[in-house]
This record gives C-alpha cells, sequence and structure tokens, in this order.
C-alpha cells in the first residue's frame, strides 16, 4: 500500500542531498580569505554613511504610486491606437473620456499637492 510513495521519498531525499553536497563540496574547495575591503558593503563605490533603515517621507511613496498609476494608464494608449481606424468615432470619444479622466486625476493630484517634492 505504500509502495506508491517510495518514488516520492526517493525524490525528497535526492532534492535534499544534492543542494547539501553541492554547498558542502563548494565550502570545501573554494579559497577563504577575508580581507576588511571584501567583507565591507557596497554601493557604487561610495561609501555608506547612516543606517539603512532609514525613514522616507510619505511623499516619495505617493509619487511613485501617482507615477506607476499614470503610466499604467498611458500603456492603454497603444492598443487603442494600433486598432484606430476600426475604432471610428465610437473609439475616438471612448479615448476622450478616458484621457479626460486621467487628466481630472492629474490636476487633483497637482492641486492637493501629491506632486511636490520638498
Amino acid at each position: 500500500m505504500l509502495g506508491g510513495y517510495i518514488p516520492v521519498l526517493i525524490f525528497i531525499v535526492i532534492a535534499t542531498l544534492v543542494p547539501v553536497l553541492a554547498l558542502g563540496l563548494g565550502r570545501l574547495l573554494r579559497p577563504f580569505r577575508p580581507h576588511q575591503n571584501k567583507l565591507s558593503p557596497y554601493e557604487c563605490g561610495v561609501e555608506p554613511t547612516g543606517d539603512a533603515r532609514e525613514r522616507f517621507s510619505i511623499r516619495f511613496y505617493v509619487i511613485a504610486i501617482l507615477f506607476v498609476i499614470f503610466d499604467v494608464e498611458t500603456i492603454f494608449l497603444f492598443p487603442w491606437a494600433v486598432i484606430y481606424g476600426r475604432l471610428a468615432l465610437f473609439g475616438f470619444i471612448e479615448m476622450m473620456i478616458f484621457l479626460g479622466i486621467l487628466i481630472v486625476g492629474y490636476f487633483y493630484a497637482w492641486k492637493k499637492g501629491a506632486l511636490e517634492w520638498a
């Protein structure tokens, strides 16, 4: 009855042994010469200063979300432009409504001060 589980057990054993043996063999064969420069964090050639968990203003996140929203919304213009000839007047009016909503949202964010960097 349990004979059907033997291939699964073999698979689990092999899936566990291969990475463990590969990591162990790599640890035995690799050179180990630690140096202060090798152990320091690298940030594009600039010496890191301060704490990595520094707090950022919520404005940076709002700008990022607004960018993603407006970027994704403008991607909808490409398929519309490809089949513009087949859409005729209905497609044009529909896209103008879409762009109108997008522009109203942009001006709303602008007037609320969401696009201010400082």
